[in-house]
C-alpha cells in the first residue's frame, strides 16, 4: 500500500479590499486546503474564488471555520456558549458548501481555525458541538 502526505494550507484569508497571501500560487503546490469561511478571514467572493482555484488544481477543499473575530484574526478566545459554538460553525461550513456546490463539488473535511480550534483541544464539550455542526455538512 503506497503512503500518501496531505500537504495542506489555510487559504481564502483576504476580504474586501485587504489582500493576504499567494493563493493562486499555492494551491497547486498542495493537496488539500482549508478556506476561511468569513469570521476570522475571507468573505463572499474571496471564499467562491478560492474553491475555484482549488478546484481547478484537483485541490480537496475544507472550511476553515473561525471565531467571529475580524480583528484579532479568529485568534483571541471568546467566551462564547456551546449553542454558540454550533450555530458559527454550521453558519460557516454552511457558506462554504453552498459555493462548492455552486461549482459541482463539495467539501472534503473541516478544521477549525485559531481560538476555536485551541479551545476545542482543552473542552471536550466544545469540540463536540463542534463535530455535531460538522456532521450536518460532512456526513450525508
Amino acid at each position: 500500500m503506497a503512503k500518501i502526505i496531505d500537504l495542506n494550507s489555510d487559504l481564502g484569508e483576504s476580504f474586501g479590499a485587504w489582500k493576504m497571501g499567494m493563493d493562486d500560487k499555492l494551491v497547486p503546490l498542495v493537496t488539500s486546503v482549508n478556506v476561511a469561511c468569513g469570521f476570522h478571514a475571507g468573505d463572499p467572493s474571496v471564499m467562491k474564488k478560492t474553491v475555484k482555484l482549488a478546484l481547478a488544481s484537483g485541490t480537496a477543499i475544507g472550511a476553515h471555520p473561525g471565531m467571529p473575530d475580524l480583528v484579532g484574526f479568529g485568534r483571541r478566545k471568546l467566551d462564547i456558549s456551546l449553542d454558540e459554538a454550533y450555530d458559527i460553525v454550521v453558519y460557516q461550513v454552511g457558506a462554504l458548501a453552498a459555493f462548492a456546490k455552486a461549482q459541482g463539488t463539495k467539501l472534503q473535511h473541516v478544521k477549525p481555525h485559531g481560538a476555536l480550534y485551541n479551545m476545542a483541544g482543552k473542552d471536550a464539550k466544545l469540540a463536540e458541538a463542534i463535530a455535531k455542526a460538522v456532521m450536518m455538512w460532512i456526513i450525508p
